[in-house]
């Protein structure tokens, strides 16, 4: 078990009760692909953020993958051509650059598995490009302590194949492109609203509106305020984009 000095109620999907790794973050991990999790309580450290007060956080793992994540890339780069030095590290810069890092992590959707703080939480952390792109990171880093390079350039050749191949951006977070959609529509900005709160504490689930003026409205449910606002907007775009 991870010994945290302060758990928050509002923890995300990492932890349950007992300060193990959810069932629910297990999922996730082994929908990546991670079929042997081996230590545990290194996945949690590289998932908790600094103001939950434990006395393990991401920071040494993100360290370590980045270090992972850039040899990974640039050997993919090496052997997809013949491009000079100069575009090989150009290309790198912008493949293992805070934002593409967040960009993946929201691909993947892992802002609801971080344990943050409470007030981190509430400030917007896990949509936060600094901290999903360092928990990013993290999760590298514990990969590569637990499963070796081998596997860990392949879990990155998976989900950083978009950007590689020449198509990154081209799948927008719901909520950037509802955001998008509606000023090209000459409409105004959408709104969220959250309607309901339900649920103890460490199953809680949020119901959010939706809503663009003289557009309409759509309702989702998460368990967290920032995967029912991501549904919403994905519903909204399906409904009226």
């Amino acid at each position: 078990m991870v010994h945290l000095r302060a758990l928050e109620p509002d923890r995300g999907h990492v932890l349950n009760g007992t300060g193990d790794l959810a069932a629910e973050t297990r999922a996730f991990l082994e929908g990546l692909g991670i079929s042997d999790l081996g230590d545990e309580l290194l996945w949690v450290e590289a998932l908790t953020h600094g103001s939950t007060g434990s006395e393990r956080d991401y920071e040494r793992l993100e360290f370590l993958g980045d270090r992972v994540l850039g040899l990974a890339i640039a050997e993919w780069l090496f052997e997809r051509g013949q491009d000079a030095e100069g575009k090989l590290s150009q290309r790198l810069n912008v493949l293992v650059s805070r934002e593409m890092c967040a960009a993946i992590a929201r691909e993947i959707d892992l802002g609801p598995h971080i344990h943050l703080g409470k007030q981190a939480r509430a400030d917007g952390g896990t949509d936060s490009d600094n901290i999903l792109g360092d928990v990013m990171e993290a999760l590298l880093g514990a990969s590569f302590v637990i499963r070796g390079f081998g596997p860990t350039r392949q879990l990155i050749r998976s989900i950083w194949a978009d950007a590689v191949e020449g198509h990154a951006g081209q799948t927008k977070h719901p909520k950037s492109a509802l955001q998008e959609w509606a000023a090209g529509n000459r409409r105004a900005p959408p709104e969220y609203e959250l309607v309901e709160r339900s649920g103890p504490d460490h199953a809680a689930k949020f119901t959010v509106r939706v809503s663009v003026h003289k557009v309409g409205e759509v309702e989702a449910t998460g368990t967290s305020k920032q995967e029912a606002e991501t549904a919403a907007a994905r519903a909204f775009m399906e409904r009226f984009g």
